[in-house]
Protein backbone atom coordinates (compact mmCIF):
# COMPACT_ATOMS: atom_id res chain seq x y z
CA UNK A 1 0.00 0.00 0.00
CA UNK A 2 2.80 2.52 0.36
CA UNK A 3 3.23 2.95 -3.52
CA UNK A 4 0.25 5.26 -3.11
CA UNK A 5 1.55 7.80 -0.56
CA UNK A 6 1.51 11.00 -2.39
CA UNK A 7 4.40 12.19 -3.75
CA UNK A 8 6.35 14.55 -1.52
CA UNK A 9 6.02 17.60 -3.61
CA UNK A 10 1.98 16.86 -3.56
CA UNK A 11 2.40 16.60 0.77
CA UNK A 12 4.47 19.68 0.68
CA UNK A 13 1.61 22.07 -1.64
CA UNK A 14 -1.44 20.38 0.99
CA UNK A 15 0.77 21.17 3.89
CA UNK A 16 0.97 17.21 5.29
CA UNK A 17 4.57 16.46 4.80
CA UNK A 18 4.97 16.37 8.58
CA UNK A 19 2.12 13.89 9.00
CA UNK A 20 2.92 11.36 6.40
CA UNK A 21 1.74 8.11 6.78
CA UNK A 22 -1.93 9.13 7.75
CA UNK A 23 -4.46 7.97 5.72
CA UNK A 24 -4.90 11.45 4.47
CA UNK A 25 -1.21 10.96 2.89
CA UNK A 26 -2.13 8.17 0.62
CA UNK A 27 -4.39 8.14 -2.98
CA UNK A 28 -7.03 5.85 -1.92
CA UNK A 29 -8.95 6.58 -5.03
CA UNK A 30 -5.82 5.12 -6.91
CA UNK A 31 -5.44 2.89 -4.56
CA UNK A 32 -8.94 1.10 -4.35
CA UNK A 33 -9.11 1.04 -8.18
CA UNK A 34 -5.80 -1.02 -8.11
CA UNK A 35 -7.89 -4.06 -5.62
CA UNK A 36 -10.57 -3.77 -8.31
CA UNK A 37 -9.12 -4.48 -11.56
CA UNK A 38 -6.93 -7.18 -9.72
CA UNK A 39 -10.42 -8.34 -9.16
CA UNK A 40 -11.93 -7.72 -12.65
CA UNK A 41 -8.80 -8.07 -14.78
CA UNK A 42 -7.24 -11.70 -13.76
CA UNK A 43 -5.83 -12.49 -17.43
CA UNK A 44 -3.77 -8.91 -17.51
CA UNK A 45 -0.51 -7.96 -16.05
CA UNK A 46 -1.14 -5.11 -13.54
CA UNK A 47 1.59 -2.74 -12.88
CA UNK A 48 1.87 -1.52 -9.29
CA UNK A 49 3.57 1.38 -7.67
CA UNK A 50 6.42 0.78 -4.41
CA UNK A 51 7.59 2.84 -2.28
CA UNK A 52 11.35 3.30 -2.06
CA UNK A 53 12.50 4.13 1.08
CA UNK A 54 15.84 5.01 -0.33
CA UNK A 55 14.22 7.79 -2.06
CA UNK A 56 10.92 8.18 0.49
CA UNK A 57 8.88 8.12 -2.61
CA UNK A 58 6.31 5.82 -4.69
CA UNK A 59 7.63 4.49 -7.92
CA UNK A 60 4.96 4.28 -10.67
CA UNK A 61 4.53 0.73 -12.41
CA UNK A 62 7.35 -0.75 -10.31
CA UNK A 63 5.38 -4.35 -9.06
CA UNK A 64 3.77 -6.37 -11.95
CA UNK A 65 0.97 -8.41 -11.15
CA UNK A 66 0.77 -11.47 -14.00
CA UNK A 67 -2.12 -13.64 -14.82
CA UNK A 68 -0.21 -16.32 -12.85
CA UNK A 69 -0.33 -14.43 -9.70
CA UNK A 70 -2.43 -17.17 -7.78
CA UNK A 71 -2.01 -14.87 -4.52
CA UNK A 72 -2.09 -11.23 -3.96
CA UNK A 73 -0.74 -10.09 -0.53
CA UNK A 74 -1.56 -6.27 0.35
CA UNK A 75 0.68 -4.62 3.34
CA UNK A 76 -1.12 -1.55 4.57
CA UNK A 77 -2.22 0.45 7.69
CA UNK A 78 -5.36 1.45 7.03
CA UNK A 79 -6.96 -1.88 5.19
CA UNK A 80 -9.54 -1.89 7.91
CA UNK A 81 -10.34 1.75 8.58
CA UNK A 82 -13.75 2.73 8.04
CA UNK A 83 -13.59 6.27 7.49
CA UNK A 84 -14.72 7.58 3.84
CA UNK A 85 -13.08 6.06 0.51
CA UNK A 86 -11.36 3.36 2.97
CA UNK A 87 -14.29 1.75 3.49
CA UNK A 88 -13.97 0.93 -0.01
CA UNK A 89 -10.82 -1.01 0.72
CA UNK A 90 -12.22 -3.79 2.71
CA UNK A 91 -14.44 -5.74 0.55
CA UNK A 92 -12.16 -5.86 -2.22
CA UNK A 93 -10.08 -7.92 0.36
CA UNK A 94 -10.70 -11.48 0.99
CA UNK A 95 -9.23 -11.90 4.54
CA UNK A 96 -7.36 -9.15 6.62
CA UNK A 97 -5.03 -10.44 9.58
CA UNK A 98 -4.25 -7.46 11.53
CA UNK A 99 -0.72 -7.69 13.41
CA UNK A 100 -1.40 -6.80 17.32
CA UNK A 101 2.68 -5.85 18.58
CA UNK A 102 2.66 -3.54 21.99
CA UNK A 103 3.44 -0.12 21.90
CA UNK A 104 6.92 0.17 23.12
CA UNK A 105 7.83 -2.54 20.98
CA UNK A 106 6.52 -0.93 17.63
CA UNK A 107 7.83 2.35 19.54
CA UNK A 108 11.23 0.63 18.93
CA UNK A 109 11.08 -0.60 16.08
CA UNK A 110 9.78 2.74 14.14
CA UNK A 111 13.14 4.44 15.68
CA UNK A 112 15.07 1.91 14.32
CA UNK A 113 14.39 2.09 10.99
CA UNK A 114 14.15 5.75 10.47
CA UNK A 115 17.43 5.97 12.21
CA UNK A 116 19.01 2.90 10.11
CA UNK A 117 17.69 5.70 7.26
CA UNK A 118 20.21 7.86 8.10
CA UNK A 119 18.27 10.56 9.42
CA UNK A 120 18.30 12.93 12.47
CA UNK A 121 17.36 11.48 16.27
CA UNK A 122 15.42 14.69 16.77
CA UNK A 123 13.09 14.24 13.26
CA UNK A 124 13.16 10.36 13.70
CA UNK A 125 11.77 11.46 17.30
CA UNK A 126 9.05 13.70 16.11
CA UNK A 127 8.14 11.37 12.99
CA UNK A 128 7.36 8.65 15.34
CA UNK A 129 5.90 9.99 18.24
CA UNK A 130 3.82 13.23 16.74
CA UNK A 131 2.61 11.32 13.32
CA UNK A 132 3.21 7.27 13.27
CA UNK A 133 1.72 6.93 16.88
CA UNK A 134 -1.45 8.21 16.96
CA UNK A 135 -1.68 6.61 13.38
CA UNK A 136 -1.16 2.99 14.71
CA UNK A 137 -3.97 4.41 17.75
CA UNK A 138 -6.38 4.84 14.68
CA UNK A 139 -5.00 1.43 13.13
CA UNK A 140 -5.62 -0.40 16.49
CA UNK A 141 -8.93 0.87 16.54
CA UNK A 142 -9.91 -0.82 13.52
CA UNK A 143 -8.44 -4.72 14.78
CA UNK A 144 -12.25 -5.84 15.27
CA UNK A 145 -12.80 -5.99 11.70
CA UNK A 146 -9.87 -8.32 10.93
CA UNK A 147 -10.41 -11.70 10.26
CA UNK A 148 -7.06 -12.56 12.29
CA UNK A 149 -5.71 -10.97 15.20
CA UNK A 150 -1.64 -12.10 14.83
CA UNK A 151 0.32 -11.10 18.12
CA UNK A 152 4.06 -9.58 17.36
CA UNK A 153 6.46 -9.20 19.79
Amino acid sequence: MDGFHLANAELDALGLRPVKGAPETFDVDRFVQHLRRVREEPETTLLWPEFQRELDEPTPAAIAITPQAKLVIVEGNYLLLARSRWREVRPLLDAVWYVDAPRDLLRKRLLERHLAAGRSVEDVIRQVDGSELPNAELVEQSRGRADKVVRSG
